[in-house]
């Protein structure tokens, strides 16, 4: 089983108009709704892959209960462990302009936690830690819960013998990288924000230093870099592609978790997350893949070793 914890879950909402014009009334052609979150939206991605997936993290009020309604319908979905809150789960809007394919997100805080559910999530996390594979830490912290908090999580994981992959930014994950995690995947900006390097190689190189044994960054359409203990790789898709980007780095997490869970190469892992995340892209709905895209992307996508050991 692969377990991911989404402490700050959402519904996602996604808008399409024809052009996005500000100061101006629209009317939206298209409205899907999907249980979200950085950590769901890879549990999603793990179950279309055929891997046991459960998620945990809060869900509370009425948006909450919708989420966990839309999570139980999903064919083959991954099995819910969240722990309710009295506070309301957040929405996420993202809004799709058809005359440019830009997405523009607007994402709401999420409920306050309180320490009696903070308490009930650890019990919850606990129990499930002995049957993980591995665990995705992913996203942003809910009002209420402390900035350590997923360096917590990762001592606790790690003392129970399973790997961790870490996907945040800010103080949550300075503090979280300090923790020793196996694998971290921030975007450029949340590098940048961490180390102080623009410079890709550099800044990646930085953050492994402060504690990850991995660190695979998003280079956004240009792929991914990863320093790892076997080298520094470098992956990317055959073409640059147009599309609704929302959801794509959480498909790279699916990509790189399933593979680490299957004990595959950097190689075939690199090749994964960029073949999920450019298939996610393509995809119309946020947090979906195409999965024709996805088969015939696993036979293009282009993973370099640049060094043998970093």
């Amino acid at each position: 089983m692969i377990l991911t914890v989404t402490l700050n879950t959402a519904l996602d909402l996604t808008y399409a108009v024809p052009a996005l014009v500000p100061h101006s009334s629209h009317r939206v052609g298209d409205v899907t709704e999907r249980p979200g979150g950085k950590g769901l939206n890879v549990a999603r991605v793990l179950s279309a892959l055929g891997h046991d997936t459960v998620v945990t993290g809060f869900a509370g009020g009425a948006t909450g209960a919708v989420l966990r309604d839309l999570l139980g319908a999903l064919p083959h979905g991954p099995d819910d462990a969240l722990v309710p809150v009295a506070g309301n789960t957040r929405r996420t809007i993202a809004v799709v302009d058809g005359s440019t394919g830009d997405t523009t997100q607007l994402n709401e805080p999420g409920p306050h936690i309180g320490s009696d559910e903070w308490t009930a999530f650890l019990r919850t996390y606990g129990e499930l830690l002995p049957g993980a594979e591995a665990v995705a830490l992913c996203g942003s912290l809910p009002p209420g819960i402390h900035v350590g908090a997923y360096a917590d999580l990762i001592r606790l994981a790690r003392a129970a013998g399973v790997p961790t992959l870490l996907d945040t930014g800010g103080e949550p994950l300075r503090r979280g990288i300090a923790a020793r995690p196996d694998l971290v995947k921030p975007n450029a900006h949340e590098l940048a924000q961490l180390t102080g390097a623009r410079e890709p190689l550099r800044a990646t190189r930085d953050a492994r230093r402060r504690g990850a044994r991995s660190v695979v960054t998003s280079l956004g359409p240009d792929g991914l870099l990863a320093v790892t203990p076997d080298g520094i790789w470098r992956a990317a898709p055959p073409s640059a592609v147009r599309g609704n980007p929302t959801g794509a780095g959480d498909s790279a997490v699916a990509g790189l978790l399933s593979a680490l869970a299957e004990g595959l190469g950097w190689q075939d892992r690199l090749t994964r997350a960029v073949a999920l995340s450019t298939a996610t892209v393509l995809a119309p709905a946020a947090g979906e893949f195409d999965p024709a895209a996805y088969e015939d992307l696993l036979t293009r996508v282009t993973v370099e070793q640049h060094a043998a050991a970093a």
